[in-house]
């Protein structure tokens, strides 16, 4: 499936460039479920960009399905994304203003997935994850097991072949932690889907089949599962981290609706979000994703960020009462997710 071959990724120039990634030879077959491992700054994270299509290499190849991606035009690459990868992260990345129903429905709009059925497929992926009763929920009235599960939903929800999880149980705590990768692991063996996994948790990456450790922007050890992992790496200088940290930080702030990049016919621009332009990176150069507009453009039409005011209440795993929201009116304008 994959096939990494002599691949760099180096942000700046001159005196102020470093390697992030520094001659990386690597293949992951077809359904294997693998951990990174690392410290940070390391260049874990970039690498799962390359994975993802959602940055370009500085040399070598990065082959996906016969595919070189770093071949690929931006728009060849958003409908890769959009058909093909499912991304979780630690934050979660959920539109606030969605249920989390309509937060699972925006990964199908790129697909051209409309009304019932749409919505049939977003309530059967929350069923797997066991959220059939906090479906109507906004993400703040949602513990953050429940705000995970809803996001893995979301990757999950349009049949991927790929899912790529940037430190999935770092927000979590110890229990939710074991509850999420549990069920990463199902998921995996269920749907079959090849599941690459950056973390530093040890407990998490003994999980999977296969676990490879990334030092210096290098590939140190690959081990199968039951392997022991042993970290001799001196820590990343905190010069290197931080400049790595801003190159590669955009990741997750435009992975919240990654699958929206595709705009369909009809989309509508919301005022608050910013005129089109893209991101700058380290190197000067452009940010491979595109206009960071693009990403966020639908969800405010769906639902404006002050359409909707915070419940009264935080929910947890355990349940609360959610005070005021049978008082809220929906504002006309908020209906596009229930109407197309």
């Amino acid at each position: 499936m994959y096939e990494l071959n002599d691949v760099t990724k180096r942000y700046g120039n001159g005196r102020g460039s470093f390697e992030a990634l520094a001659g990386v030879d690597l293949t992951v077959g077809d359904g294997e479920f693998v951990a990174i491992q690392g410290p940070t700054g390391q260049g874990k994270s970039t690498l799962l960009q390359l994975l993802g299509g959602m940055d370009r290499q500085t040399s070598g190849t990065v082959t996906y399905d016969g595919r070189e991606l770093g071949a690929l035009s931006e728009g060849e690459l958003t409908r890769l994304r959009a058909h093909e990868f499912g991304f979780v992260f630690q934050t979660f990345n959920l539109i606030p203003t969605l249920s989390s129903l309509e937060n699972v429905e925006t990964a199908l709009v790129p697909l051209g997935v409309h009304g019932s059925e749409r919505r049939r497929r977003a309530e059967e992926a929350l069923a797997e994850v066991g959220l059939t009763q906090r479906a109507a929920h906004l993400p703040g009235e949602l513990s953050g097991g429940e705000q995970q599960r809803t996001a893995i939903a979301r990757a999950l929800v349009k049949g991927p072949r790929v899912v790529l999880a940037d430190e999935p149980t770092g927000n979590l705590g110890q229990e939710t932690r074991d509850e999420i990768v549990g069920l990463l692991e199902k998921l995996w063996t269920t749907h079959g889907v090849t599941l690459i996994v950056v973390t530093h948790d040890d407990l998490v990456a003994t999980r999977a089949a296969r676990r490879m450790r990334l030092e210096a922007g290098r590939v140190l050890e690959d081990l199968p599962m039951g392997a022991q992992i042993v970290p001799n790496a001196r820590p990343a200088s905190r010069r290197h981290s931080v400049l790595q940290q801003r190159s590669i930080g955009s990741l997750e702030r435009r992975a919240a609706v990654e699958q929206l990049q595709t705009e369909p016919a009809g989309g509508m621009h919301h005022p608050m979000m910013p005129t089109a332009q893209q991101e700058e990176v380290p190197d000067g150069g452009r940010s491979a994703v595109g206009p960071m507009h693009d990403v966020m453009r639908i969800a405010p039409a769906v639902r404006p960020v002050a359409a909707r005011e915070p419940a009264a209440t935080i929910a947890h795993d355990h349940g609360s009462s959610h005070r005021g929201r049978d008082d809220r009116r929906p504002p006309a304008d908020v209906h596009r997710l229930r109407t197309t």
